[in-house]
């Protein structure tokens, strides 16, 4: 990590966040007001902003990307596993 970068609380991120989505807070407003760089917020914005999945389920973007992630990885797992139960088949 670079000596002049600064580090933030995930609490602290979450309520820049918040301030943001609840409308009336401008990026240049948030920017000014806290000296976090208009593009780190726009990216935790990115980040931490709630998706609707299921009618009753929202995660972070985040959130979303490992669970595709683990899918993919799933899918994988699976296609090697059939093509062993077919080859251990024709051994039988």
């Amino acid at each position: 990590m670079a000596k002049n970068q600064k580090s933030y609380t995930p609490e602290f991120k979450q309520q820049i966040v918040d301030l943001y989505l609840a409308g009336g807070t401008s990026y240049p407003k948030l920017e000014r007001e806290y000296g976090v760089n208009r593009s780190t917020i726009s990216g935790w914005v990115k980040q931490l902003s709630l998706m609707k999945v299921f009618e009753d389920k929202t995660v972070t973007l985040k959130e979303f990307k490992a669970l595709q992630k683990e899918v993919q990885r799933l899918k994988i797992e699976n296609e090697i596993l059939k093509k062993a139960t077919a080859i251990f088949a024709k051994e039988q």
